[in-house]
C-alpha cells in the first residue's frame, strides 16, 4: 500500500509477530491473525475497533508477549483482512469464533479484550458456544451496546434529533480521510482522544485510522448506527471488567456505566479522567495491568490472587 498504515518507530510501532495465519469465517471471509509470545503461555485475544487494525494493539502485544500468548486479528475489511459484502454483528461474532477456533486448543481458556467495535464483537458473540468455551474473562474498553449515534459527542451540539442526524452523516461519510496532516491530527484528536494525549499517541492513531478504506469505514458506520446488543450484554456470563475515558466523545461514559450495571458478572468500572476513546493507546499501562489481573485471576490463578472481587466503580487518578 502507498499509504503508511502505522508508525514504524517508538512504543506504538507494531512488533513482529511470532507467527501469522489466516482463518476462514463461517461465510468464507478470510481474516488475518497474528500471534505474539510463547506458544505455551496463557492466551489473550484482542479484538480492535472500527477503522483500526492489529497495529492498534502495539502497546499491548509488545509488553504482554513477554509472558503471554497474544492473539490479535484484523476485523473483516480492516488491516490485512479483505473487505466482505457481509457486514453485521452476526458476521463479527462469526469472525471471533473463527479466530478462537483457529488459535486456541479445544477447551483452552483465554482473556478476551475488545475495544470499541471489538467490544461489540464480544457482546455479539456472548451466547455462542465456542465463545463461552474459551472466554475465561473479558475486558471491555471504550465501547457500548446501543444508542451509539444518539449519545456520541463528536459534534459540539446539544443532544437531540439534529445532533443525531448530523453525527450519523459525519461518521458514515464516504469521503476519503486523505494524508495525515497537522489539521487531520487535530481533528482526530478532538474526536477520539483526550485533550492531554501526547503527539506520538495521536500520530499512531492517525496513521491507523487514515489507512482504513473509506468504503469500509462507511459500511461499518452504518452497522454501528443501528446497533442493539443490549441482550448480548445480559448474555455475557464471563467475568467482565469495563474501562472508559471520561473525555470519550465516541462512546461516552454513559455506555460504560450501563454495561457495568447490566453485566451478569461485573468486575468493576474504571473511569479514566481526561482520557478519550483510544484507551489502550492513551493508557497502555492501565489496560495492560487489567489484562494481567484477569489472566492471573481466571486463567492461571484464582480471583483472590488478583483482587478481582466485585463490581466497584473505580476512578483512576481521582
Amino acid at each position: 500500500m502507498s499509504r503508511l498504515t502505522h508508525v514504524t518507530s517508538g512504543p506504538y510501532a507494531p512488533p513482529a509477530p511470532a507467527r501469522e495465519l489466516t482463518v476462514v469465517s463461517a461465510d468464507g471471509a478470510r481474516l488475518h491473525v497474528e500471534v505474539h509470545g510463547p506458544e505455551d503461555a496463557p492466551p489473550v485475544v484482542l479484538a480492535h475497533g472500527w477503522t483500526c487494525s492489529t497495529a492498534f494493539w502495539a502497546a499491548q502485544t509488545r509488553e504482554l508477549a513477554v509472558d503471554h500468548r497474544v492473539v490479535a486479528y484484523d476485523q473483516r475489511g480492516h488491516g490485512r483482512s479483505p473487505a466482505s459484502p457481509a457486514c453485521s454483528t452476526r458476521a463479527l461474532a462469526d469472525d471471533l469464533e473463527a479466530v478462537l477456533a483457529g488459535t486456541l486448543a479445544r477447551g483452552e481458556r483465554a482473556v478476551i479484550v475488545g475495544h470499541s467495535m471489538g467490544g461489540m464483537t464480544v457482546m455479539a458473540a456472548s451466547a455462542r458456544p465456542r465463545f463461552r468455551e474459551h472466554a475465561a474473562a473479558v475486558l471491555l474498553c471504550s465501547t457500548g451496546s446501543s444508542r451509539l449515534v444518539e449519545e456520541a459527542r463528536v459534534l459540539p451540539l446539544r443532544a437531540g434529533g439534529l445532533r443525531t442526524r448530523l453525527t450519523a452523516g459525519v461518521l458514515a461519510s464516504r469521503a476519503p480521510l486523505g494524508p495525515v496532516t497537522p489539521l487531520a491530527r487535530r481533528i482526530l484528536k478532538y474526536a477520539t482522544m483526550g485533550p492531554g494525549s501526547a503527539p506520538h499517541m495521536v500520530e499512531a492513531c492517525a496513521r491507523i485510522v487514515h489507512a482504513c478504506p473509506s468504503a469500509v469505514r462507511h459500511t461499518w458506520a452504518r452497522v454501528l448506527a443501528e446497533l442493539d446488543l443490549d441482550d448480548g450484554v445480559r448474555e455475557l456470563s464471563a467475568p467482565t471488567a469495563v474501562v472508559t475515558g471520561t473525555a470519550d466523545r465516541l462512546t461516552p461514559p454513559v455506555h460504560a456505566r450501563a454495561l457495568a450495571a447490566a453485566l451478569p458478572h461485573p468486575l468493576g468500572l474504571t473511569e479514566l479522567p481526561g482520557m478519550g476513546h483510544m484507551t489502550p493507546v492513551e493508557a497502555p499501562e492501565l489496560v495492560n495491568g487489567k489484562i494481567r489481573e484477569l489472566v492471573t485471576a481466571y486463567v492461571t490463578g484464582t480471583p483472590e490472587e488478583a483482587g478481582a472481587d466485585g463490581p466497584a466503580r473505580i476512578k483512576e487518578g481521582s
